[in-house]
């Protein structure tokens, strides 16, 4: 199965960009729903959490207390990447599953850190969603009512786009004033025919 990693920093128009696929009957994976809901479905991933973050880092109704866990990992580099060796290769894992059963000509696996987790390398071809920073600050404000600084720190912890164009096969410039579909219908041929 030929996989499409999409990535691309807060804001910049991801999911935008897999819409496309999607509404071309392409399957898409998004692997930060499939974090999160892995790590309410696993047993052994919450399991682990428990072990390395208290049996209370889950609610009563049996969630992970989101609060309290964004809480613990903010500011907290080595507890941020504790959880990610927990939750990752779970993910990596369904992501293999997953893709044995597709029957498309390809699949899409969108990721915020797709790059900074390691796990491009596991994909044929990778896309980096670009966007001015004004902008995508602006976008994030609207979609998710954060402030303006809560936008820019959570800017601040991703990896610059420079450092991402490093390792992408494409990028696309989402920034309301390129056209974006004749690249993407190109793309899809392309990845059609696994060119």
């Amino acid at each position: 199965m030929f996989k499409v990693g999409i990535t691309g920093g807060i804001g910049s128009g991801k999911s935008t960009i897999c819409n496309f696929f999607s509404l071309k009957g392409i399957p898409v994976f998004n692997a930060d729903l499939e974090a999160k809901r892995i790590m309410n479905s696993s047993s052994l991933v919450r399991s682990q959490m428990m072990l390395h973050f208290g049996n209370d880092i889950y609610l009563a109704n049996q969630q992970l207390d989101r609060q309290k866990l964004a809480a613990l990992i903010f500011n907290s580099e080595p507890l941020l990447q504790k959880v990610n060796a927990i939750v990752h290769p779970a993910v990596r894992n369904y992501f293999f599953e997953w893709c044995q059963n597709q029957q498309a000509p390809y699949v899409v696996h969108e990721a915020a850190i797709l790059f900074e987790s390691g796990f491009y390398n596991m994909m044929d071809y990778t896309i980096l969603v670009t966007a001015p920073e004004q902008q995508r600050i602006d976008r994030v404000i609207q979609r998710d009512h954060s402030t303006r600084e809560q936008v820019k720190e959570r800017i601040a912890k991703q990896w610059p786009d420079e450092e991402k164009m490093k390792l992408a096969n494409t990028t696309i410039n989402n920034n309301n004033r390129e056209l974006i579909l004749p690249v993407l219908i190109e793309l899809d041929q392309k990845f059609r025919t696994h060119g």
